[in-house]
């Protein structure tokens, strides 16, 4: 969502139009243009407007102040560091459902429209290849829900949180909002006496003025955008150690820390199986976000995986079961958070992957076997297939519903294809490829195609049939080891 540029209207009278056309609009302000802006995006095959070119970020900083009502936007500031990668005499930001006041470029002003879901900004000059380049957009942050789009701030019982997968930090900040393009952050967020704000990353303090308190964090790792996260509600957070005295907070109601704390104790001993299968855990801290929340799912945000709190709380699941959607969340600390996907069409070696990890925990904690678990999910697999397309090939979801991509072909249909890869290439090669594709590519993006290079150099041997007919076969090929699994006939649609 990219490139304009520079106005010729003066500015005075650029920014008296800009200020007009917002109080009539509602909508972002805009600096005027000689020609229309045009969404550019890095041409994702799911999300094609989302990322942006001619720019490598390396660092967000993030200001919220929130005024204690979540039916009021949040004021805010987006600093950006970044390095052009090409001369550009414009560049984008993914943004929407936010008022922007105004936009700095290297600390002079700069003009700025719209396009789409783009904020098209134009510098006072080009902006040379390999430079470097500070972009600081003061604007609004619009917790309420915006119509035909789900995720971004999420309203709780008591304050906000956020859901940004996939196409969703863009609806709360200004940003390159494609996993390819990870950066460090720092949060500052204000908040009213009485609330608590959370976010990625370590504390860096807290500085109170007046009634209000602004607490800050900052990150050691690059993050993609899609996994920022800003709890702000009446919270206790609470702190413990994991292995190798890794600082644990997790953050709750503070009316149910009591409740909850048995559900908290368990993370170190999650993190310490995890370490056993793949590796060291490859951030600063780790933690807990429960939230009075119903959003039918819950979210692997980097350092601060959020649950609804049902589900701890709804005595109708077993404690199995919550035990391995615990640890669902925690392995994409290393599978979609410490190594990222390149594209969304790489989604299923997150998601694959930490099914596979909830299903080998259930089934080593709690006697669940895997093994009915996969056959049960090869008798689905053609349906799934048919469905919502192959594993690593998915079907683009609907504009504004980013659920529609989270299909149980890259969940169990995805674990499936681990489990066939186990029985091809036997344990201990599969095993090392976990921990070397984890190592390999840490604090970075990574592609399917990585994956069937490092998969075939583990196995010693050419896996290209293998991953075509399983990552990509309209129809599931058969299961190394298990000759008799069947998966069920397709159904063919009705006809009248």
């Amino acid at each position: 969502m990219p490139h304009t540029p520079r106005s010729a209207i003066p500015r005075a009278r650029r920014a008296r139009a800009a200020l007009l056309a917002c109080a009539v609009t509602g909508c972002l302000i805009a600096a005027s243009a000689p020609r229309p802006a045009e969404p550019l995006g890095i041409g994702d095959p799911l999300y094609p407007t989302l990322g942006n070119p001619g720019y490598d970020v390396l660092s967000y900083d993030l200001s919220f102040t929130y005024p204690g009502a979540n039916s009021t936007p949040l004021t805010a500031v987006t600093r950006i560091r970044a390095r052009a990668t090409e001369r550009l005499e414009s560049l984008n930001l993914d943004f929407t459902h936010g008022t922007v006041s105004s936009v700095d470029v290297n600390g002079a002003p700069a003009d700025f429209t719209t396009a789409g879901e783009d904020l098209v900004i134009t510098p006072a000059a080009p902006l040379p290849r390999g430079g470097a380049l500070t972009v600081t957009v003061r604007h609004t942050s619009d917790p309420t829900p915006e119509s035909g789009r789900e995720g971004g701030w999420v309203q709780t019982d008591d304050g906000l949180v956020m859901a940004d997968q996939a196409d969703a930090a863009h609806v709360v900040f200004p940003c390159n909002d494609h996993p390819s393009d990870k950066a460090l952050f720092t949060f500052h967020v204000t908040v009213p006496d009485g609330y608590t704000a959370v976010a990625n990353g370590l504390p860096l303090g807290t500085r109170r003025t007046g009634t209000a308190t602004t607490w800050s964090y900052r990150t050691r790792h690059p993050m993609a955008t899609e996994l920022a996260q800003v709890s702000i509600g009446r919270s206790a957070v609470l702190h413990r150690s994991g292995p190798h005295g890794l600082p644990l907070r997790d953050v709750v109601p503070a009316s149910d820390a009591a409740a909850l704390e048995p559900w908290l104790a368990k993370t170190p001993a999650q993190i310490a199986w995890m370490e056993k299968k793949v590796g060291p855990y490859p951030f600063e801290t780790y933690g807990l976000l429960i939230a009075g929340a119903r959003t039918g799912f819950e979210l692997e945000t980097q350092t601060l995986s959020l649950f609804e709190k049902d589900v701890f709380t709804n005595k109708a699941y077993p404690p199995w079961y919550v035990d391995s959607i615990m640890v669902h969340e925690l392995s994409h600390q290393w599978f979609g958070d410490s190594v990222s996907p390149r594209t969304w069409s790489d989604l299923w070696l997150n998601e694959g992957h930490a099914t596979w990890y909830e299903s080998l925990y259930a089934e080593e904690t709690a006697h669940r076997p895997m093994e009915a678990r996969m056959k049960a999910a090869y008798g689905l697999s053609d349906r799934w297939r048919a469905t919502g397309g192959p594993p690593a090939a998915p079907e683009a979801p609907r504009p504004g519903q980013k659920i529609a991509l989270f299909r149980p072909s890259v969940y169990d249909g995805a674990a499936l294809v681990l489990y066939a890869l186990r029985q091809e290439i036997g344990q201990p090669a599969f095993e090392r490829l976990e921990r070397s594709w984890t190592a390999l590519h840490r604090d970075s993006t990574a592609t399917t195609a990585d994956f069937e290079r490092l998969a075939a150099q583990e196995a010693g041997r050419d896996l290209s049939g293998f991953f075509r007919d399983w990552l990509y076969g309209r129809r599931t090929p058969p299961m190394p080891g298990h000759p008799d699994w069947k998966s069920d006939p397709v159904q063919s649609p009705a006809t009248g």
